[in-house]
């Protein structure tokens, strides 16, 4: 009885993850990563020239060469393992759209030497959920102008101070 039991959590588990898996590789497909730079439409790849890699934005997959051969993979090769993808420059190249964009990778490397740092970019980063008890971000408290006694006066009470903080 028990091995059944046994049996059916491990069933559930291995569903459980392989929809998990699948709903998570469907979502992001053809989106562009978070680290990616903003306000380009259309494009399919990324060269990041400091590791002179791609970035395939249609399968998220990075393409580097690797044991002798262009190789397609989910994640940086281990010596880049602590390439910070955010602060590295990435050439978007809006004028390839094909599979293999390393048919092009002397020119590529050429052009965007390691280092290179072309237009200013910004990558997208999403915009940080404040609780509603985090005090640092808690700017809504600032009572420098507060005065209780005005507080039921129906004139505006920071009609009183000038722009030195001075009272008139």
């Amino acid at each position: 009885m028990k091995t059944i039991k046994i049996a059916i959590v491990g069933l559930f588990l291995i569903v459980a993850n392989a929809t998990q898996a699948q709903v998570s590789v469907n979502v992001n497909i053809g989106t562009p990563p978070v680290w990616g730079p903003v306000g380009y439409t259309n494009m399919e790849y990324y060269y990041l020239p400091d590791i002179q890699s791609y970035y395939d934005v249609r399968t998220s997959q990075f393409i580097y060469f690797g044991g002798g051969t262009w190789v397609r993979s989910s994640r940086l090769p281990r010596q880049y393992r602590n390439y910070d993808l955010y602060s590295g420059y990435k050439v978007v190249l809006n004028d390839y759209h094909g599979r293999t964009p390393y048919v092009y990778y002397d020119r590529h490397r050429t052009k965007y030497y390691k280092g290179y740092h072309g237009a200013p970019q910004r990558p997208y980063k999403p915009r940080p959920s404040y609780s509603y008890n985090d005090r640092r971000h808690d700017n809504h408290k600032n009572y420098k102008h507060y005065d209780k006694h005005d507080k039921h006066n129906k004139h505006n009470r920071h009609d009183r101070y000038d722009d030195h903080d001075h009272r008139r």
